[in-house]
């Protein structure tokens, strides 16, 4: 990655010659398929030391791609995650869950298939809902225990459970989180999260009860937030997600309809 400094994010292609030292360092490649009509790979270098020193020199660095996903240009960022994503399961999936054998990649990369009993393992995607719940004219935010050091007030989110409805999962999460019972639920967008294989599927919810009651393992605190101090939030001392985020574009959404 280049440009991080500055604020403006570019991510950096290399050449299959430049990419060579990068393979050499053992980790899993694959294919990602064509961008720009080009062949372009993922290579992990994660085992390495330091990888820093594998790449050509002035080629830019590493970065935390949550960090910055929300700058690149159009493209990238899908491009990044995937490459991410998939990298990730293949680090954690070296072997059979079923037998136990060494696993040997195929289908470029995306497939796994014992060298034993020949099962075949699929990179794998976690669902987890994130809604905003809506009372009247105000809506529900939780201080997270993930982000103790902000004063971010963000939507409630949870992952959903094996033999459970998204709905059934928006509801859960919400009473064991907040103690708020929920009612009608309405699909809105999703993100993908591939940090490391979520995708996050959000929702509006209809709040029925207004007393909150916190889970103090997942919130430090949850709070009732109107219109007005929802379009102010720094007159009112508290900051909504960052702009890029799906939390934010189901508040803004929100805010937008009145």
């Amino acid at each position: 990655m280049k440009g991080v400094q500055e604020g403006t994010p570019e991510a950096v292609l290399l050449t299959g010659a430049a990419a060579e030292t990068v393979r050499m360092a053992g980790g899993p490649w694959a294919f990602l398929g064509l961008w720009d009509e080009r062949p372009v790979f993922a290579v992990d270098c994660s085992e390495a030391d330091d990888p820093l020193p594998l790449l050509p020199e002035g080629m830019g660095g590493f970065t935390d791609l949550r960090a910055v996903a929300g700058l690149l240009p159009a493209g990238e960022a899908s491009v990044l995650a995937h490459a991410r994503g998939l990298m990730h399961w293949r680090t954690k999936h070296r072997f059979c869950s079923v037998c136990g054998h060494a696993c040997a990649p195929r289908s470029a990369g995306h497939v796994m298939v014992c060298s034993n009993c020949n099962a075949q393992h699929f990179p794998r995607t976690d669902p987890a809902v994130i809604m905003l719940v809506v009372r009247g004219d105000e809506c529900l935010l939780g201080h997270s225990t993930r982000f103790p050091n902000t004063t971010m007030y963000s939507t409630l989110a949870g992952f959903v459970e094996p033999g459970e409805s998204l709905e059934e999962a928006v509801r859960r999460e919400v009473l064991e989180e907040a103690g708020i019972e929920v009612g009608a639920v309405r699909y809105h967008s999703s993100q993908p999260w591939p940090f490391p294989s979520s995708i996050m599927l959000g929702f509006h919810a209809e709040g029925l009860s207004e007393a909150i009651t916190i889970d103090p393992e997942e919130m430090r605190d949850a709070r009732w937030f109107s219109r007005a101090q929802c379009l102010d939030p720094a007159a009112h001392g508290f900051a909504l997600p960052r702009a890029d985020s799906i939390a934010r574009r189901l508040i803004e959404d929100w805010l937008a309809h009145v």
